[in-house]
């Protein structure tokens, strides 16, 4: 039954909403171990996102699935670089994204961002005023294949994927240039004789 619920069901299922759906007295939490060891290996595997437990297409399969299609709306760079705050700093308030990013946040992004469901309104925080904050969602790590926000790549692994740029921490020199920044050009005047 559980692994009808999870083959039929779009988005992950939590286990407390398994075991309602379940016989009283059954466990869905053991049904979803006793499935993950039986699709072990196999061209679909059962997979935890967020708190909630979903069937998926083998990772090294994933090219069998693709299709071609054109993206008809693309996120602004405000609302990327938001969202890469909230993923990476969660949770955080509305001022904290602006005083990372050093500009301040338009509504639109964040209602953006809430429309497309990849946040949502976390716990307010015990300062003055009580703030809200921001989190990812579930769909936010079903969509990018992870578990939870602990997995998201750190600067290394971005450097690597050649989705950072590979300079040096400010204030080292780049090799071929003097400290001001500028490249050193004294080969260029020194006597050949």
């Amino acid at each position: 039954m559980v692994e009808a619920i999870l083959f039929a069901s779009a988005e992950p299922v939590s286990v407390a909403e398994l075991n309602a759906r379940m016989p009283h007295g059954a466990d869905a939490a053991e049904a979803v171990q006793m499935l993950r060891k039986r699709y072990e290996g196999r061209g679909v595997s059962v997979v935890k996102v967020g708190e909630a437990w979903a069937i998926r297409t083998a990772p090294d399969l994933g090219f069998l699935m693709q299709k071609e299609t054109v993206e008809t709306r693309k996120l602004s760079r405000a609302a990327i670089e938001t969202l890469a705050i909230v993923a990476y700093h969660q949770p955080v308030t509305r001022a904290e994204i602006e005083e990372i990013r050093g500009v301040s946040v338009s509504r639109g992004t964040i209602d953006q961002l809430m429309e497309l469901e990849w946040i949502k309104f976390g716990r307010r925080k015990m300062t003055p005023g009580r703030p809200v904050t921001y989190m990812v969602t579930q769909e936010f790590l079903d969509h990018f294949g992870l578990e939870n926000a602990r997995d998201l790549p750190g600067l290394k692994e971005l450097r690597a994927a050649g989705l950072l740029e590979n300079r040096p921490p400010p204030g080292e020199p780049v090799e071929g240039e003097d400290e001001d920044g500028e490249e050193d050009q004294t080969d260029m005047f020194e006597d050949e004789s």
